[in-house]
């Protein structure tokens, strides 16, 4: 579950939601704001239309979470908006509502229209609407509508607004809080590491995660020397696929990046973290904030360890608890299925280079890690299923 925070209809809410919650659920089901029509649910038939930060948003593809401290106007907002309260009168005249469901949708498209173009031009109202489907009126009265309330406009010498309230580019909601947020936090790195070096307590924030995975591997070598290496923040830094640092790392502050390529989709999370450990009890944890600016995503994930002895103090078995929580583009594509199969392989690869590191192996340094094969990854993650679900078949057990 995440905790999301927005300006709706000028009013603050928070509401804690699942991250596949899409927003025009979230302002339906959470919010009562029933207003927002839902067709096919696929960004389609444009009747979920609302505005995010100003820009007519199809809310039934988008995520709630993406959209963490952004400002969203349903059509319940435009009550006293002019533009729609124009447009309200012109559709009534002109005939250009039956049924009403595409409606709302149909206003807040058409209020960006009257805003942006300089004229009323019936081809670029077409092209402007064809994105909203209606499957009563056909579309006669409604570009009518929108036409004659973008010449009353203008020719109150109304000027328009080419980019219609645009103010970044991107995604819906690109421009919130919540993407620039790590960014506002790594321009005062400087302040930062001056506070550190005075013993200051550094912003690194605990945090609840929305997804949690558990995994565990076991390597041939005492736990004492094992832990002796996790203190070696390079050393292990060195083990992890995608895995590069920045600057001499210190336990208070850890600074790097982790690059990841899965098939088409690419991201280099740049972060720091800080890293705590617990010599009684052989364990400790790694929590860490970080960034990709060209998909506009954050995250923050934490690691605990345990190291638990076995054969008489001859191996450890090293018990993992991976926490995070993600937001932004990426957080569409995370399915928390895929992201489990995913991070047993590559916990499976971070084991064997540890194991190699212990041995006194040499592999490759931190600058020269290789971003992650997802192709391999997926290939071998449907191989996997592929055999477990034969060997139910056959009876022959296998995991599910």
């Amino acid at each position: 579950m995440n905790s999301v925070e927005l300006t709706v209809n000028k009013r603050v809410v928070q509401k804690v939601v699942e991250p596949r919650t899409s927003l025009a659920d979230m302002m339906r089901d959470t919010l009562d704001l029933t207003g927002t029509h839902l067709g096919c649910e696929h960004g389609v038939c444009g009747a979920c239309t609302i505005l995010v930060d100003g820009v007519p948003t199809r809310s039934c593809i988008t995520y709630a979470v993406a959209c963490d401290g952004a400002d969203v106007t349903t059509i319940e907002g435009l009550d006293d908006d002019e533009i729609a309260g124009e447009l309200r009168a012109a559709f009534t005249r002109e005939h250009a509502l039956q049924c009403g469901y595409c409606t709302p949708g149909m206003l807040v498209s058409a209020r960006d229209l009257v805003k942006r173009l300089p004229d009323a031009d019936e081809k670029q109202i077409r092209i402007g609407m064809s994105g909203n489907l209606c499957r009563c009126t056909g579309y006669v009265g409604i570009v009518r509508a929108v036409q004659s309330v973008i010449s009353e406009r203008r020719a109150r010498d109304i000027a328009p607004e080419p980019d219609g309230g645009r103010k970044v580019l991107g995604p819906a909601g690109s421009g919130h809080n919540a993407c620039v947020s790590f960014q506002k936090l790594m321009s005062a790195k400087p302040a930062v590491s001056e506070s550190a070096a005075a013993g200051a307590p550094l912003d690194i924030p605990d945090f609840t995660p929305s997804t949690t995975i558990e995994q565990q591997f076991t390597v041939a070598h005492a736990p004492a020397k094992v832990f002796a290496l996790f203190d070696d923040i390079a050393a292990v830094a060195s083990c992890l696929p995608g895995a590069t640092l920045v600057g001499t790392p210190k336990p208070e502050r850890v600074e790097g990046a982790i690059r990841v390529k899965i098939g088409p989709i690419s991201a280099n999370f740049n972060g720091a973290a800080r890293v705590e450990r617990d010599e009684a009890n052989l364990s400790g944890r790694i929590l860490g904030v970080g960034s990709d600016q060209r998909s506009r995503s954050t995250t923050q994930g934490a690691i605990r360890y345990r190291l638990v002895p076995l054969d008489n103090g001859a191996a450890t078995r090293v018990e993992l608890t991976i926490g995070y929580s993600l937001t932004g583009m990426l957080a569409q594509v995370g399915r928390s299925g895929l992201v489990r199969d995913l991070a047993s392989r590559l916990v499976a690869e971070f084991a064997g280079n540890l194991d190699r590191r212990l041995r006194g192996d040499v592999i490759s340094a931190p600058s020269a890690a290789a971003d992650l094969n997802g192709v391999s990854l997926i290939l071998g993650l449907l191989r996997e299923r592929a055999t477990n679900f034969v060997r139910r078949l056959t009876g022959r057990g296998g995991s599910a």
